[in-house]
């Protein structure tokens, strides 16, 4: 993929027969735009394919479908492929089993903004974390745009997709990992003890870590503000607290 220019509509897929075709290959679909109230024959067998393969669907207007069309022949269904393939979570334990390190993983709590998603692939990356866990609801997957951010991250640090944050957080913990998320309420992150295995929560940019996956969290690390606004960009949030826990890690 680096050798030809990343462009998002790349990964976009139109009209019935190409989404069809799409899924039967085995392409990783994000997600699925069908117009609202569209019932005829090929629409359903596409609904049955992003059954099969748990793909998030989205009933929109005509408007919508023709503004994110290229060719303007969408036939009523427009698909979004993932930029790169997700890998499963027992993947990035492998990675941290095979490097003999305690793991280390980044869990993103519905990240909407495809910068902020890239960004912090790459922090995750070059913080020594063994890789990412996204939700597939309500946040943005593995976008060209995504990669793109990333600066080739993503060629080195696995992403997994979970249907449910707050459950992988608690099979994680049978596997021995302490969970710490990032919330302005809580305990400044110098006054933790962030070593071992550990997975750091990164929040929604504009509502945080919800509740569900907070209650999961051991530790509530706040970040030291001095300045005349209230929150850090999810991105560089992530960043700070990565490294405090890499400085831990080192000692």
């Amino acid at each position: 993929m680096s050798d030809k220019k990343m462009n998002t509509k790349e990964f976009i897929i139109e009209g019935r027969n190409a989404v069809i075709e799409a899924f039967r290959s085995g392409k990783t679909i994000d997600r699925l735009f069908i117009l609202d109230g569209c019932q005829d024959g090929p629409i359903m067998t596409i609904k049955r394919e992003a059954s099969k393969h748990n793909t998030l669907v989205k009933y929109v207007a005509k408007e919508r479908l023709d503004q994110m069309s290229e060719t303007g022949k969408h036939q009523g269904v427009i698909a979004q492929a993932a930029a790169y393939e997700y890998a499963e979570v027992e993947d990035i334990l492998q990675a941290a089993k095979d490097k003999n390190e305690p793991p280390f993983i980044f869990l993103l709590d519905n990240i909407e903004d495809p910068h902020n998603l890239g960004a912090i692939i790459r922090t995750a990356n070059l913080a020594g974390a063994h890789g990412v866990i996204i939700p597939k609801n309500r946040a943005v997957g593995l976008t060209a745009t995504v990669a793109r951010t990333s600066a080739g991250a993503l060629n080195y640090t696995p992403v997994a997709k979970v249907t449910n944050l707050a459950k992988t957080i608690e099979d994680l913990k049978k596997e021995g990992l302490w969970f710490v998320c990032a919330d302005m309420g809580g305990t400044t992150m110098y006054q933790l003890d962030l070593k071992g295995p550990i997975g750091l929560v990164i929040g929604n940019e504009g509502e945080g870590v919800g509740r569900l996956v907070k209650e999961k969290c051991d530790m509530i690390a706040s970040i030291p503000m001095k300045g005349d606004i209230d929150s850090l960009n999810a991105s560089v949030a992530a960043g700070v607290l990565a490294y405090e826990i890499v400085r831990q890690r080192l000692q």
